[in-house]
């Protein structure tokens, strides 16, 4: 069996600017990561670090569809997908799917936390598209070694 993290919301935004804000990355370090190596473009590899770690995290991207769907990997067990969805009044709604690890008891911890962290992800995008505020901004300083 295989373990999927899960997360949705919808975004006042057009999908446009939904995509632009997970694809750009002076848009994604405003409300989840604080560094990018680059933008998201099909078959291409960028690092990022967040803020409150000092690793940094190569993300593999498999294929972007513009407007449509984000797929990479940044874990080599697992593959997340992001896709957009319009709806009337310039709505989007934003799934990701994040799969790929056999079940055991430390991957189901892993699909608990992720799911709860793609829905941090999500909704720090939704505040940082839809007002401007960083919701991020200092809520994990306690993680950092």
């Amino acid at each position: 069996m295989k373990l999927e993290s899960n997360a949705v919301i919808q975004i006042q935004k057009p999908i446009e600017e939904v995509f632009e804000g997970i694809v750009n990355p002076e848009k994604m370090t405003r409300y989840f990561i604080s560094e990018s190596s680059g933008r998201l473009e099909s078959n291409k590899e960028v690092i990022w670090k967040f803020p409150e770690f000092e690793e940094k995290y190569p993300v593999k991207v498999i294929k972007i569809v513009q407007d449509r769907s984000i797929s990479f990997v940044w874990d080599p067990d697992t593959v997340v997908m992001i896709t957009l969805e319009a709806l009337p009044n310039d709505n989007t709604i934003v799934r990701v799917n994040e799969n790929g690890k056999e079940l055991s008891d430390e991957n189901l911890k892993w699909a608990l936390e992720n799911s709860g962290g793609w829905a941090n992800f999500l909704a720090c995008m939704k505040a940082y598209l839809e007002y401007g505020i960083q919701l991020r901004k200092g809520a994990f300083d306690f993680m950092r070694k």
